[in-house]
């Protein structure tokens, strides 16, 4: 990154990519995320709030999505250190998380204090375009589905449970959740120790 030709848009782009894995966010709830979203002090390692896809015809509905603490670090360094380069009022509430570095001569027009969000067909084609330059293994592309599907596998395979991460994932049938994690490889031995674990924590707590 220190070498990118446009050093604020590839931290933006790295920043985005790492939330969205970790996060398991869709390409549509990860772009328009604003700073006023941003929650530090909720729950452990702080949440931001996403317009969810919603179910049953009822639409775009808000839900908490969890950053844990390694997408908190992150973020706090994101905010501090880049997000200013992009020139609009950071401090601004309605001021997008991860703007675009182009403003449309409509918008740039009317000379707004916030520049406007990255859209999920740009973010989809930024790791089309980070694909072709970095991959070289099997996998020969990335979008935004890769990430959730490997946020999904992952989290599963270091030990959450299914319904935890079905609430991550803010999904309201198990069966969907479990289509994400169909190269999951789960270790009996180690979901029966760390089941024991967190019932023994539950013991100690209650």
């Amino acid at each position: 990154m220190p070498y990118a030709r446009k050093y604020a848009v590839a931290c933006r782009d790295y920043v985005m990519t790492k939330i969205g894995y970790i996060s398991g966010l869709r390409a549509a709830e990860l772009c328009p995320v604003t700073i006023g979203d941003v929650h530090w002090e909720h729950g452990q390692w702080g949440r931001f709030v996403v317009q969810g896809k919603g179910g049953r015809g009822s639409g775009p509905r808000p839900r908490e999505v969890y950053m844990f603490r390694e997408g908190r670090e992150l973020l706090w360094w994101y905010i501090e250190e880049v997000r200013a380069e992009f020139g609009d009022d950071v401090e601004h509430p309605s001021a997008p998380l991860w703007p675009s570095e182009r403003k449309p001569k409509a918008v740039a027009a009317l000379n707004l204090p916030i520049a406007p969000a990255i859209t999920p067909a740009t973010f989809r084609r930024q790791l089309h375009a980070a694909a072709g330059k970095y991959l070289t293994g099997p996998v020969t592309d990335f979008f935004p589905q890769l990430l959730r599907h490997a946020c999904a596998t992952h989290n599963y395979e270091r030990g959450m449970t299914l319904w935890e991460v079905q609430r991550n994932f803010g999904h309201e049938w198990a069966t969907t959740t479990l289509w994400y994690m169909a190269t999951a490889h789960a270790d009996p031995e180690h979901a029966k120790v760390a089941a024991s674990s967190r019932a023994a924590q539950r013991l100690v707590t209650d």
